[in-house]
């Protein structure tokens, strides 16, 4: 009997951030990721897979100069988490747009060589994708079931939207990544919480998300009557 490799951190704590969580739409890349389809039409991904995908990723990322990593990340929710992982890891965290031309024009005011890139999502973040192309450096990617993962090295198959899931995933790449280097041994060498890679939600933002909330309750019971 095979055994299965015991996860980087225990399913529940992955279950509570929503990193299984997909959307509603799939692309053809990432149906294979797909475990099953809750009865609200979401895609629920697989734990399992997510994990070895992260144990991948951080494999990758450890053979190259970690203060030559490009982490990208458009969305308000991924700004943190790169800032951190860039922080305690190294590389450089390009939060909000991407300017054109930060890998390719030498005289650009961001410019960056990078050995390695880090997506946080790739319809946001399509413009870095093709410009690590043109350089030929590896891609990894935190792909939602609605991604693309063309011109990718790594798919992470993950909910890329939700604040806590994206703390999460940037806190295991950072953790594993610096077990890979030998810069620490054990887990509890790495004294940094997911708390410390999520992003905190301001006062007004919450008040927004709220009335979002409030808007698709009202929207459900309409289409339940």
């Amino acid at each position: 009997m095979m055994s299965v490799e015991k996860l980087l951190i225990d399913a529940d704590t992955y279950l509570k951030s929503g990193a299984h969580i997909g959307t509603k739409n799939k692309s053809g890349d990432m149906k294979k990721y797909v475990f099953k389809v809750r009865p609200d039409g979401l895609s629920v991904l697989d734990v399992q897979t997510l994990d070895k995908r992260i144990r991948m990723a951080s494999r990758l990322i450890s053979n190259y100069n970690l203060d030559r990593i490009a982490i990208v990340g458009r969305r308000l929710y991924s700004k943190t988490p790169i800032k951190k992982f860039a922080e305690f890891v190294g590389g450089k965290a390009f939060s909000g747009r991407f300017v054109p031309g930060t890998f390719t024009n030498p005289t650009a005011k961001e410019f960056f060589e990078p050995e390695i890139v880090i997506i946080s999502e790739t319809e946001q973040d399509v413009q870095a994708i093709n410009e690590a192309k043109i350089i030929k450096v590896p891609v990894i990617a935190l792909c939602s079931t609605n991604n693309s993962t063309r011109n990718l090295d790594l798919a992470i198959p993950v909910n890329n939207k939700g604040r806590r899931s994206l703390a999460l995933v940037y806190w295991l790449l950072a953790k594993e990544v610096l077990k890979e280097k030998g810069l620490i041994k054990e887990d509890k060498e790495f004294s940094k919480t997911i708390d410390d890679f999520e992003y905190q939600v301001k006062e007004e933002e919450k008040r927004a998300e709220e009335r979002k909330k409030a808007v698709q309750r009202r929207e459900r019971r309409r289409k339940s009557k």
